[in-house]
């Protein structure tokens, strides 16, 4: 791979690592998409163009109840194990009565990124 593929792969990947959810959270098709573009670590500049056409496509899409439960549950994956029982019947209760505008799952979920040091979280984009 040349010098400037993996300077690009390197920009790809901390920029995905900040809009994986944010993405996910808009569209499950785009986020296979992309994820199907960084397949082998083989980038090119076509493939960045192509995945921040993706990027800016997506900030005209606003996330649905359901895109958003399926991302939430995604970002839970990371405490399950860790959380407390508290935490856990606390995540199911705002899981099952969320609403897309009224929002609070999003905001118990930083605190648990906080609390539990989970730096790959506390770095990405959020989803609302």
């Amino acid at each position: 791979m040349a010098e400037d593929n993996k300077e690009l792969l390197h920009t790809f990947q901390k920029s995905w690592a900040q809009n994986k959810y944010w993405v996910m959270s808009r569209s499950q098709q785009q986020y296979n998409a992309i994820r199907l573009l960084a397949k082998g670590n083989d980038w090119s500049e076509e493939k960045h163009k192509q995945y921040q056409e993706i990027l800016q496509r997506l900030e005209h899409v606003s996330p649905t109840e359901k895109t958003l439960r399926v991302t939430y549950q995604h970002i839970w994956g990371y405490f399950k194990r860790s959380a407390t029982l508290d935490e856990k019947n606390k995540f199911k209760e705002l899981s099952t009565n969320y609403l897309v505008n009224q929002p609070q799952i999003e905001p118990f979920l930083k605190t648990l990124a906080d609390k539990y040091k989970q730096e790959y979280l506390l770095n990405m984009r959020w989803l609302l």
